[in-house]
């Protein structure tokens, strides 16, 4: 039961529900941070200096860790052992590259492949725009391969994806 007191930053940040914040936005935050202590004191400009959050999402980032009722919270998390494990940022070889994922993998789930991204510094997104870098396309992609194939996106495979991942 030890075990599941130890968490990942991006995992823990997710899992604390505040409002905007989701996976991705969790992953940026733990890259940029490196640790809860950091991002507890980062200041409304600090986080919204970083690409992508924009007013909304790095106010409702700032407000939770200044609400005092929040700070009592992960006091709380603290003393019942929960765990946050440091990643080594040694994994960026996809810095700034954005992966949609389409169609089956045979290998792994889809949230394993954009966890791999993601480790790796990558951007997971859900919907392929002209600023998406690759379209990993399983077994039956879909309309997500045709609009990517529309706006050349170079579209490669899940074993593509494997050698990307290292």
């Amino acid at each position: 039961m030890e075990s599941k007191k130890e968490v990942t930053l991006a995992r823990f940040i997710y899992a604390l529900g505040i409002t905007h914040v989701g996976e991705q936005t969790a992953y940026d935050l733990a890259d940029h941070f490196g640790s809860l202590k950091k991002l507890e004191k980062a200041s409304f400009d600090e986080l919204n200096d970083i690409f992508g959050l924009g007013d909304i999402v790095a106010k409702s980032v700032h407000d939770y860790f200044k609400d005092p009722k929040n700070l009592r919270f992960l006091e709380k998390l603290k003393k019942a052992g929960v765990k946050i494990k440091v990643e080594t940022q040694g994994l960026a070889s996809l810095r700034g590259k954005s992966f949609v994922i389409t169609g089956s993998l045979e290998k792994f789930s889809r949230e394993v492949a954009e966890e791999g991204i993601r480790k790796r510094g990558g951007k997971a997104s859900s919907s392929v725009s002209p600023t998406t870098d690759y379209l990993v396309a399983g077994e039956n992609p879909g309309s997500k391969y045709d609009k990517a194939k529309k706006l050349g996106v170079k579209i490669i495979s899940e074993n593509e994806l494997i050698k990307l991942l290292g």
